[in-house]
């Protein structure tokens, strides 16, 4: 991506971003970097300051401290410019309730320098949406979809996704995950917040995950899945007696010659081998999910 004074490869760029409202810091320090080209998910538990940092990235709330630049440019003095590259999608949207959602779509086009007509009807039809009702006869659900036509309708850089299909059914979802993998094949880059962890898991290329108000986790998934535990189910021809003592699992639980445990992922090949060696009947093993990494993030902040 260029921008004056030569190219950048982050979309976004957060660097010790903090924003307290009276005694309570919604932000204690944030770096968040989202490459140009990746969709980059951003989860958390409700609290834990997404939707804080989101408001900041789009100009519409200063931090009270930290950089932070969105496609080459600081948020806060060059809103109108960043706005005209990028578009934006709440979890809640309000819609002017004499329009209908065609005008709707066409208006929220033009703030953002123009639509495209013919990609405007693909969506319509793929997002079964009726353009010719007025917002204020539509259900949630169609709110949102009008929303998500009119972002994925422009041609913008930068797609911010603050709970993008709040109120959409399982089809639809299906339709959404299907324009964001368009979006990226385009070149377009994207930052999903979603509690839809299994949403994040299918589309995402990088992870962050929040935790009162700063990152606690970054990476890919796999990089995630490194630092946690693997689920391992074996049945053996014969236990070990000592198997209690093997370096690097955890929760064991034995029932006969069936062995299920986790396994710290790093180790989980010379795990394999000690198994091996006890005669292997049937095995399966299973990587965590996102819900689980972030789960198990959650309970041991709690503790």
């Amino acid at each position: 991506m260029y921008v004056p004074g030569g190219f950048v490869t982050a979309a976004i760029s957060i660097v010790g971003l903090q924003k307290a409202f009276g005694r309570t810091r919604a932000l204690d320090g944030l770096d968040l970097e989202v490459t140009v080209g990746e969709i980059h998910g951003f989860v958390g538990p409700n609290g834990s300051g997404k939707s804080t940092a989101i408001r900041i990235l789009l100009g519409m709330m200063r931090a009270d401290a930290g950089t932070i630049t969105v496609l080459g440019s600081d948020p806060w003095r060059n809103p109108v410019a960043i706005h005209r590259r990028l578009a934006y999608v709440p979890g809640e949207v309000s819609l002017w309730p004499q329009l209908t959602g065609g005008e709707t779509i066409d208006l929220l086009g033009r703030l953002r320098g123009g639509i495209d007509p013919t990609r405007k009807n693909e969506l319509l039809a793929r997002f079964s949406l009726d353009p010719t009702k007025t917002t204020r006869s539509y259900s949630k659900g169609n709110r949102q979809k009008v929303a998500l036509v009119a972002a994925l309708a422009c041609d913008v850089e930068l797609l911010l996704l603050d709970e993008p299909t709040s109120g959409l059914d399982p089809l639809i979802e299906a339709v959404f995950q299907e324009c964001i993998q368009e979006a990226r094949a385009a070149g377009r880059t994207v930052l999903l917040s979603s509690h839809i962890l299994s949403e994040v898991e299918a589309l995402c290329d990088q992870v962050s995950i929040l935790r009162e108000g700063r990152v606690v986790h970054a990476g890919t998934l796999e990089q995630l899945r490194q630092i946690s535990l693997t689920n391992v189910i074996a049945t053996l021809t014969s236990v070990p007696e000592d198997i209690a003592t093997w370096p690097h699992l955890h929760n064991l639980i034995l029932h006969g010659n069936r062995v299920r445990c986790d396994v710290e992922t790093p180790a989980l090949t010379d795990t394999m081998a000690r198994l091996a060696t006890c005669g292997i009947e049937s095995l399966v093993t299973q990587p965590p999910t996102l819900e689980q990494l972030f789960l198990r993030d959650y309970d041991t902040h709690q503790q």
